[in-house]
């Protein structure tokens, strides 16, 4: 009888047994799958909303006074306009999302603005992504809740004797945006007689995963490279919060999955140890026909080798299917984004039945150094 037949008579035989064994190893394939799968989501889920909260560095000219750059909203100063254009070329940055600004105080209706003036976003080469924020075409006027005054959308207003157009009247956002009223950099220019400058380049600090790095330190040193004639504030509070989200978004599957598999590899182990058990009076009978320890560790080694065949199969498929039908409800802002991870495919493939057979060694090992004598003694009558 060969070994193949042997084991598929067996497992037929203790279907019970097998059915278990199928299951341990089904949820060791699927689970992992699903939560990968998903896991990719919830990266970029987090990295979307984390991106939400805004800009968390300021490059400032290196002779503005902090202090009044919070009392009045922005700095004293200038930078070259094409500062922020040497963000470009530069490689392996800690920033991205550049957004030049010069900002200024205007009267508007009797009211003080803070006229801020910007232009596209800027992206070193290697990280170009969609802007944060809206575009303002020159000639247009975007204006903040609270100072709009009535004006409305498609209206033609006058700042300090520049002719606008309204391009939209934004909605309350509750900080000082409110009292913005943005507008083309180049317009600005116009209306504080500062051209060619800015006073103000906004940045998002890329993630860092090192937690012993010096993120303030490194984006200065970076930033003294490009821009001698600035220096940088870093918004602690937001980048806190954003790096400690993304670190537990990557962090909880690694976390997780360890426990998934050492239970699944726990139960196979148990169920191979029963199964040795059960087997005894068989085991002996095939010791004393002469069979040797490598047929006796093929029964056991191979048959969870093959059950961590069809368990990958099947749990690759079920993965995939818990992932897209319920990661869309889960993740709605990358929903689309959710796909098959077909690369896992093949580590299951391989992987799985590695697993399996190994959870199934320690029981196996004690099968084949059982003593057969003491094994029939045992179970004669």
């Amino acid at each position: 009888m060969s070994v193949l037949y042997q084991i598929y008579a067996e497992a037929t035989h203790r279907w019970v047994h097998s059915l278990l064994l199928f299951g341990a190893l089904f949820i060791a394939a699927a689970l992992p799958v699903a939560f990968h799968t998903t896991g990719s989501a919830a990266k970029r889920e987090t990295s979307r909303l984390m991106r939400d909260l805004g800009y968390n560095v300021r490059i400032l000219p290196k002779d503005a006074e902090l202090s009044s750059y919070w009392a009045q909203g922005f700095a004293d100063g200038a930078l070259p306009e094409e500062a922020v254009q040497r963000f470009k070329t530069a490689d392996d940055l800690s920033y991205n999302h550049l957004l030049a600004m010069l900002a200024g105080r205007v009267e508007f209706r009797g009211a003080s603005v803070l006229l801020t003036g910007l232009t596209a976003e800027v992206a070193p080469q290697t990280k170009k992504k969609g802007s944060m924020i809206f575009e303002v075409e020159p000639g247009t006027v975007h204006l903040g809740h609270a100072v709009a005054k009535g004006a409305t959308a498609g209206e033609e207003i006058e700042l300090s004797g520049l002719k606008l157009t309204v391009a939209a009247v934004l909605s309350e956002a509750g900080t000082i945006d409110d009292t913005r009223a943005w507008v083309h950099l180049s317009d600005a220019q116009k209306i504080l007689a500062m051209p060619a400058v800015v006073n103000e380049i906004q940045a998002l600090e890329c993630y860092c995963a090192d937690p012993g790095v010096d993120n303030l330190e490194r984006l200065r040193e970076e930033l003294e490279t490009i821009v001698p004639e600035g220096q940088v504030l870093r918004m602690d509070a937001a980048a806190e919060v954003r790096e400690k989200q993304r670190r537990l978004s990557e962090e909880y599957f690694e976390l997780l999955l360890p426990w998934i598999l050492a239970a699944c590899a726990g139960v196979v182990a148990l169920l191979t140890a029963i199964n040795v058990r059960e087997r005894r009076a068989e085991i002996g009978i095939l010791r004393a026909l002469g069979h040797g320890s490598g047929r006796i560790a093929s029964l056991f080694l191979l048959k969870a080798a093959g059950f961590g065949i069809d368990a990958a199969l099947f749990g690759f498929a079920a993965g995939s299917w818990l992932a897209l039908e319920f990661g869309p409800a889960v993740f709605p802002v990358t929903a689309g984004k959710i796909v098959v991870e077909w690369s896992l495919f093949s580590y299951a493939l391989i992987g799985l039945p590695l697993f399996a057979a190994f959870s199934a060694l320690p029981s196996t090992l004690a099968a084949v150094f059982q003593d057969p004598a003491e094994t029939l003694r045992e179970e004669g009558p």
